[in-house]
């Protein structure tokens, strides 16, 4: 394993893995939840528990590493300073928090470190089930279950969708997704909560795509799960097919999410062509 990066993995899981504490002991209480509104006037939960997790995670990172830049769902963005920065660290305390807020389960703690505008590093921790994912660029990609030894993860090699299975949201599916899977005719579908969890499924072949039309992601949510995937064999790019840019001062990912076991990328991109045309999806040229 690359030495450079070892004291920033084991940094990073040992912050997952407090953090994960902290929002597990609010899990288990009547917790309030408040609305936060975005810049295009969405709303979006957010409870103490992403609060808590962010102080943990940003503070013990800015201790480790004083010289590396921090950027977290849940802290101001100084995005005049981020963007000169060539090692950033990019946190979504509560990835899926509407997961949290349901007791549903199904979210997690993402901790990614990008480089020159590479994503480098990736530790993705779901609480609820002690499921730690984690890479390191050149290095694998590994998933650990309860604190056991660390199992390398490959992706799928499918090419036919009608023998790939989708990893889409559990929340109420759009008529434009509808439209897409009925083209596509996947053979299964697994859904899930947390962007980081279902790319993840993905990097361990329990599904094979996820397409994500929503430009309301931001790079928190995609930095850790895409090294993870990246090293896994998989392949995370918008919908275009045009790499994510995590050097740019807005942080949305205006073109959505494609991820995909990486042989199929560009077949699924060509199919994705004329629908988002059809849906009126222009690409969006992010500002650096």
């Amino acid at each position: 394993m690359d030495k450079y990066l070892e004291n920033e993995l084991q940094t990073a899981i040992a912050l997952a893995r407090k953090a994960s504490t902290a929002i597990l002991e609010i899990y288990q209480t009547d917790f309030e939840v408040e609305e936060k509104t975005t810049k295009d006037n969405h709303t979006e939960p957010v409870t103490i528990a992403d609060k808590i997790a962010s102080k943990i995670i940003v503070e013990g990172l800015a201790e480790t590493f004083p010289d590396d830049w921090i950027l977290s769902e849940e802290e101001h963005d100084a995005i005049d300073t981020r963007i000169t920065r060539s090692k950033v660290w990019m946190i979504d305390p509560i990835d899926g928090t509407k997961g949290f807020v349901e007791k549903a389960g199904d979210f997690a703690v993402q901790i990614g470190l990008v480089e020159n505008g590479e994503p480098v590093l990736g530790v993705v921790l779901q609480p609820t089930k002690n499921l730690l994912y984690f890479a390191t660029k050149g290095n694998g990609a590994f998933m650990v279950e309860n604190n056991k030894e660390p199992i390398k993860m490959l992706v799928s090699d499918k090419t036919d969708f009608t023998q790939m299975t989708l990893a889409e949201s559990r929340s109420h599916r759009s008529p434009r997704m509808k439209e897409l899977v009925q083209h596509f005719g996947f053979k299964g579908e697994f859904q899930h909560g947390s962007v980081g969890l279902k790319v993840a499924f993905l990097a361990r072949k329990v599904a094979d795509a996820y397409i994500h039309l929503s430009p309301r992601t931001k790079f928190w949510d995609t930095a850790a799960p895409q090294m993870i995937l990246q090293e896994a064999g998989g392949t995370l790019t918008d919908l275009f097919g045009k790499k994510i840019d995590y050097t740019a001062a807005d942080v949305q990912n205006y073109n959505g999410i494609l991820a995909t076991n990486g042989i199929a990328h560009e077949k699924i991109v060509e199919h994705l062509k004329p629908f988002l045309t059809k849906f009126g999806r222009p690409k969006f040229k992010t500002k650096t």
